[in-house]
C-alpha cells in the first residue's frame, strides 16, 4: 500500500486520484502506524518550508518517517515542499528540513535572470535526466511538469541531481538517492507525464525486505 502523507500542506486527494486511474492502491494518512506499515511514500507538499517543517513534528510524523525511510528503506517520493522537506534547511524560514539529500533550499537568484523570466517560476517547463533513470528514461518525448515555486534545490553532490529543469538557469527539478526521491514538480498537476511519473514511481521502487 502507498501512503499519501497528510500533514495540512499539499493536495494529497489529487495524487490519490490520479494512482487510482493508474490502478494502483494508496490511502491518505497522517497516521504514524500507517506510515511505518507502508510499501512506500509519497509525501506531498503546497506552501511554506517552515509550516510543513513545523507540522511534521507536531504530528509526530518524523520518528514514523526516519523509521519507514531510512531504516526500513521504504521508497519515498517528495513533492515541491515536500522534496524540500528532504533537505537540510531552506533560505525561506529557520527551521530544520528532514536532512536525508544534502542539499539547502535557495531562492531564485533575480540577477540570473537574464531573460526576463519571473519569481516565483510557475508553468510548464520540459526536465532533462541527469542520471540513470528509472523516473526519467524512455519517453517518447522530453517530458514536460508543472512547477510553482520561488525556492529551488541547490545540492552539494551532483549525483543527487535525477533531472534539470531550466528557468532565467538550469536548477534542480529532481533529486535521487536511495530509496529517497525528490521532484520540484507538480505530477498531479502535470497531466500524461505526471501520471506517467507517478506510475513509474511505484513500480519501480518496491520496498526494501
Amino acid at each position: 500500500m502507498t501512503i499519501i502523507v497528510d500533514y495540512g500542506c499539499g493536495n494529497p486527494a489529487s495524487i490519490r486520484n490520479m494512482l487510482k486511474k493508474l490502478g494502483h492502491a494508496s490511502r491518505i494518512s497522517s497516521n504514524p502506524a500507517d506510515i511505518l506499515a507502508a510499501e512506500r511514500i509519497i509525501f506531498p507538499g503546497v506552501g511554506s518550508f517552515d509550516f510543513g517543517a513545523r507540522r511534521l513534528v507536531e504530528l509526530e510524523l518524523v520518528p514514523a518517517l526516519r523509521t519507514a525511510v531510512i531504516e526500513k528503506g521504504r521508497p519515498i517520493l517528495g513533492i515541491c515542499i515536500g522534496a524540500q522537506l528532504l533537505c537540510r534547511r531552506s533560505e525561506e524560514g529557520t527551521l530544520d528540513g528532514l536532512g536525508w539529500i544534502d542539499a539547502d533550499v535557495v531562492r531564485f537568484d533575480a540577477s540570473r535572470m537574464t531573460g526576463g523570466e519571473k519569481i516565483p517560476h510557475m508553468g510548464w517547463a520540459e526536465t532533462e535526466a541527469s542520471k540513470g533513470g528509472v523516473l526519467f528514461d524512455g519517453y517518447p518525448e522530453p517530458p514536460r511538469f508543472y512547477f510553482a515555486h520561488a525556492y529551488h534545490l541547490r545540492c552539494d553532490r551532483a549525483e543527487d541531481v535525477a533531472a534539470i529543469a531550466r528557468h532565467g538557469y538550469p536548477f534542480a527539478a529532481a533529486v535521487l538517492r536511495g530509496n529517497i526521491v525528490g521532484v520540484q514538480f507538480h505530477p498531479e498537476k502535470s497531466h500524461v507525464f505526471g501520471m506517467a511519473l507517478l506510475d513509474r514511481f511505484v513500480t519501480r521502487f518496491g520496498p526494501r525486505a
